[in-house]
């Protein structure tokens, strides 16, 4: 079966600073992975190289499928109202019948109309979530999407996008600084240390999962990123 992302040796350079150091990585249609690494280490390059929006680099990569992104931050336009967020470049559908089903998946069905600007943190990141997925992406990129938010509305995001991926099955690339994160969420973990990929965990627990199951995982990732379990707890 083809890869849904390859990548071959590649090497992202900021001057004389060595970000990516000869990555390979290959993930699989549906498969969804973690990437770990301390601030740095070059996770976010990696995901922008694979979107299409750093393309100063050597080596190979391809995707050869369609592509979503979703972001830290929601970047949704203010003067637009959410549903018309939601079907921004979509061409030759009923943009609004498409929105409005993207956003009853993730729990919106009263703010079609809203305006960006009065919902909350994780309202705003669940518009930013139906915006990726109503394209039906083959690759879906998160680049620390959960970051901003409290404690709990992360929680309640992670369960949602545990639902939704076992729904839509797009190969997904989570970055994230959060172990319990990817734990709970992927497949395959990878830790990215200092442009290169260190180590790799598969994580075969059934989902969905509780923090309990994977105490022992937990310990050996954060051992891989240098950190004391003892420590982090």
């Amino acid at each position: 079966m083809a890869s849904a992302v390859s990548v071959r040796g590649l090497v992202k350079e900021f001057g004389e600073r060595r970000v990516l150091d000869r990555v390979d990585l290959d993930i699989a249609p549906g498969e969804f992975v973690a990437l770990l690494g301390r601030s740095g280490s070059g996770k976010s390059t990696l995901l922008r190289i694979l979107a299409g929006l750093d393309t100063d680099v050597d080596g190979a990569f391809e995707v050869p499928g369609t592509i979503s992104v979703a972001f830290q931050q929601p970047r949704l336009l203010p003067w637009r109202r959410v549903w018309r967020n939601v079907s921004l470049g979509l061409r030759g559908v009923d943009g609004r019948a498409v929105a409005e089903k993207a956003l009853a998946e993730v729990r919106l069905t009263d703010h079609v109309d809203a305006w960006p600007l009065t919902l909350s943190g994780g309202e705003a990141q669940r518009v930013s979530l139906a915006r990726a997925l109503v394209r039906e992406p083959d690759v879906l990129l998160l680049d620390e999407p959960f970051g901003a938010l409290d404690a709990l509305t992360r929680l309640a995001m992670h369960h949602l996008v545990d639902q939704l991926w076992r729904e839509h099955r797009p190969a997904v690339l989570l970055v994230t600084h959060d172990v319990d994160e990817a734990l709970l969420l992927a497949d395959r973990i990878l830790v990215l240390d200092e442009g290169r990929i260190v180590a790799e965990h598969h994580v075969g627990l059934a989902r969905p999962r509780r923090r309990a199951s994977f105490t022992d995982l937990r310990t050996s990732v954060l051992a891989d990123l240098g950190v004391d379990d003892v420590e982090a707890a």
